[in-house]
């Protein structure tokens, strides 16, 4: 019993411990995140292709409007990208920063190298490392310089947004997983934009974050464990989505089980044309409906090179409450 005893009394001084060392310990600082040396441009062309990127493949304006609004930038709206959008996790609810000149509430009291370094490293200004929704790594430097640069041209709009929560598991990850997002390659200066499947790579991969949702992934560490573009990741039902969840399909050209795998080009070109077709579906279907020609057919020349993934997505909606569908293969 005495060793029973001091088994115990040990655990409990190593669980509170932990406990104390997450509850005090989950905002570290990543301070030694480097400085992209990327300026923002008052080139027309520049800041044109930037609005082009923020409204449309990159999608940046489905999260970073007010709630509610999402709908009206799905139908073309271009919004004040004043934040406060809502986004329910596993980890907790994050809530997409004010991106307006907004000196106090916004961006507009950040240097260009703290937004590039945002961008490319998901690292706030305050050093603390962001959940890593944005795909920009590896974006290029013109890239980013083109987004900076139409965001300084946003008139300032003061909306404080509430910082983002994280629950217990959330201040876990942040605790022992959750790191700056480094480049798995060297970001390109410049891309050749063609109907390549080299630029349909860069778009799909660092702009357009269609491999962020259609790779299966852990939604509490962010961590990739299916096959890229295999699909399989589930988008747990929402309220406001008519508690409608989602799983996205297989992209790879397996012609047993991927989705477009006897798609022609033009088939492809129109369904993205079409726009939403699925209230609530998670694909920024607006944005990507808007998309320029050239764009879309670089993706799915890319698609068509990836390697095929024998794996079958069931059904790809589900109502809350139904069984989950089982991915197969």
């Amino acid at each position: 019993m005495k060793i029973l005893k001091r088994i115990v009394a040990t655990l409990t001084v190593i669980v509170f411990g932990l406990f104390v060392y997450i509850q005090t310990g989950y905002n570290k600082k990543f301070n030694d995140t480097p400085y992209p040396a990327i300026h923002a441009s008052k080139d027309s062309t520049v800041i044109a292709r930037g609005k082009y990127l923020v409204y449309g493949p990159a999608h940046c304006a489905m999260c970073h409007v007010d709630k509610g609004q999402d709908e009206d930038v799905d139908a073309g709206k271009e919004l004040p990208l004043i934040g406060g959008f809502e986004l329910h996790i596993p980890v907790g609810v994050c809530r997409p920063a004010n991106i307006t000149s907004d000196k106090e509430t916004g961006i507009g009291a950040l240097k260009d190298e703290e937004i590039a370094r945002m961008m490319r490293y998901n690292v706030k200004r305050n050093g603390e490392a962001a959940i890593p929704f944005m795909p920009f790594q590896e974006m290029s430097d013109e890239d980013i310089t083109a987004v900076i640069s139409y965001l300084r041209t946003l008139p300032p709009v003061r909306h404080e947004v509430p910082p983002s929560e994280y629950n217990f598991v959330g201040k876990i990850v942040k605790t022992f997983a959750l790191k700056p997002t480094m480049p798995t390659a060297e970001p390109p200066k410049k891309m050749v934009r063609d109907t390549s499947a080299a630029y349909g790579k860069y778009m799909a991969m660092s702009v357009s974050n269609c491999y962020g949702c259609h790779t299966d992934r852990n939604m509490k560490t962010g961590q990739f464990t299916g096959k890229p573009f295999a699909g399989g990741l589930v988008f747990i039902p929402e309220p406001e989505t008519a508690n409608m969840g989602f799983i996205s399909p297989n992209h790879t050209p397996d012609k047993a089980t991927g989705r477009i795998a006897e798609w022609e080009q033009a088939t492809f070109l129109d369904r993205i044309h079409k726009g939403r077709l699925q209230k609530g579906s998670p694909m920024p279907w607006g944005p990507f409906s808007r998309m320029e020609e050239n764009d879309i057919k670089a993706i799915y020349n890319y698609l068509r090179t990836v390697p095929p993934v024998n794996k079958t997505i069931s059904k790809t909606t589900f109502a809350e409450g139904e069984q989950m569908p089982v991915t197969a293969n």
